[in-house]
C-alpha cells in the first residue's frame, strides 16, 4: 500500500513522511510487516493473510484512515552520523569541475560541504544508498551525461541538487568530490545499511593518510 504525503521533493513533507514512519514503527499491527520511506511517500507492506475476514485490504485501509486521523507530529527516530571523507585529488575527480560551475575555490567547496546540515531522505538505487537533502545549493551540478562505468565504493558524489554515497562499487554518473573508508553497507551487519531514512548526517574533511589508517574492523 501506498500512503503518499505529497508531490514535490521538499524537506518539510520529506520530514514529515519520516514522523510517519516513526508514527506508524510504534502503532503497527502484526500484519504491517515493514515500512519504506522515499521522498514524499511511505510504502506498507502488508501480510493479507494475517488480517483476515472478506476484504483484508479494506481493514488495512479503515485501520490507516483512522490512524491518520489521530496522528500526532511525531518526532523522528533518527542517529547523527560523522562521515569522514577524504576530498578531491584520486578520491573526488571532479571536485575541481563543481568548484568551477560554482565559481567559488576548492578548499571553499570543501568548506560549503563538510559544514551542511543533511537528511537521509530516502535509500535507494543500490542496497544502502543514502540520498541526502542539505547540500549548499551553489554547489549543485548536473550528473555527468555518461556515467562512469565504475565508482569505488565509498565515494561521495552529487547529484543535481543533493548529495549521495555510493556504497558499493559499480557505474554512476554523479560527480565525484571525495570517499569516505566507511562501509556503507554489509550483509553480514545488523542491521546492514550504516544509514537509515531519516537520519542526520555530518561529513567530516580527513587527509590521505587518515583515509589510510582507518580501521576496517570498527566500521
Amino acid at each position: 500500500m501506498l500512503l503518499r504525503l505529497g508531490e514535490t521533493l521538499d524537506a518539510e513533507t520529506n520530514r514529515r513522511v519520516h514522523a510517519c514512519a516513526t508514527s506508524l514503527r510504534a502503532q503497527a499491527p502484526g500484519w504491517l510487516v515493514d515500512i519504506t520511506p522515499a521522498f514524499a511517500s511511505l510504502t506498507l507492506h502488508v501480510d493479507a493473510t494475517r488480517i483476515g475476514g472478506d476484504d483484508p485490504l479494506r481493514v488495512a485501509h479503515d485501520w490507516l484512515a483512522g490512524w491518520r486521523a489521530r496522528i500526532d507530529d511525531a518526532p523522528v527516530d533518527a542517529h547523527c552520523i560523522e562521515v569522514p571523507v577524504w576530498y578531491g585529488n584520486e578520491a573526488g575527480p571532479d571536485l575541481a569541475d563543481v568548484a568551477a560551475h560554482a565559481g567559488i575555490a576548492i578548499d571553499e567547496a570543501i568548506a560549503r560541504h563538510a559544514t551542511g546540515e543533511y537528511t537521509v531522505a530516502m535509500l535507494g538505487f543500490a542496497p544502502g544508498f543514502p540520498y541526502l537533502l542539505g547540500l549548499d545549493a551553489t554547489l549543485a551540478m548536473p550528473r555527468h551525461v555518461t556515467p562512469r562505468k565504475r565508482v569505488e565504493a565509498g565515494s561521495v558524489g552529487i547529484g543535481g541538487a543533493q548529495t549521495g554515497i555510493y556504497p558499493n562499487a559499480g557505474p554512476g554518473g554523479w560527480r565525484l568530490i571525495g570517499r569516505t573508508p566507511l562501509r556503507l553497507f554489509d550483509a553480514q551487519r545488523d542491521p546492514p545499511s550504516l544509514l537509515r531514512a531519516g537520519d542526520r548526517v555530518r561529513f567530516v574533511a580527513i587527509d590521505a593518510a587518515a583515509f589510510a589508517a582507518v580501521d576496517e574492523s570498527l566500521l
